[in-house]
């Protein structure tokens, strides 16, 4: 066989190392206010492993690695800003009081500065894996950020939580977890990387 034209060019496919469930250091690249599907205000949350997280950079190497010309950033949390009752989100005051409590004289900038105050801070977060359907009709499995912790909780320990499993027809995107996350699956997320 004579060498493919452009051979030298075309990256390899690496191996992929799954992402440890439990807790995780993680830090903030970008904090977007948005609207969920249904008109209800959200916060969409992109993280990545901390330098001083067990797996450091985790996401970004995951993205830099991905060959295929439509990757995605791999952990984007939706988290609702109010609850069905028009209250606070519970989920919210958990992220923003982890995010207090990780980073020492740190309080939160409401208002024009909310989401930039946000990056390059560190939170703990609790991974699990959710089962979802794919477009194939295969139930598969994702690893995904279930809560927000202080990073103080994390380092004490924490379990992984229980997988959720896949119940039907209601799609993960539809059933936010106890704390208002919109858990979206991997194959539904559209958009490469989305911060600098």
């Amino acid at each position: 066989m004579e060498k493919p034209s452009g051979y030298d060019a075309v990256r390899a496919a690496g191996e992929y190392v799954p992402l440890e469930l439990g807790g995780h250091i993680l830090v903030i690249k970008q904090v977007e206010e948005t609207k969920s599907s249904t008109k209800k205000d959200m916060l969409k949350i992109h993280l990545d492993t901390a330098p001083t997280d067990r797996q450091p950079g985790y996401y970004q190497k995951q993205f830099a690695d991905d060959i295929r010309p439509e990757k995605k950033w791999g952990c984007t949390v939706y988290q609702l800003v109010y609850d069905n009752e028009g209250n606070t989100n519970r989920g919210l005051k958990t992220f923003i009081t982890s995010v207090e409590k990780s980073n020492p004289g740190f309080a939160i900038q409401w208002g024009q500065n909310f989401t930039a105050c946000l990056k390059n801070k560190e939170v703990g977060g609790v991974f699990g894996q959710e089962e979802y359907l794919n477009s194939n009709g295969e139930i598969k499995k994702s690893t995904k950020c279930f809560f927000f912790r202080s990073i103080e909780v994390i380092k004490s320990g924490v379990d992984a939580p229980k997988m959720r499993e896949y119940k039907g027809n209601v799609a993960p995107a539809q059933r936010p977890g106890s704390d208002g996350f919109m858990n979206i699956p991997d194959d539904v997320m559209d958009e490469e990387l989305p911060f600098n």
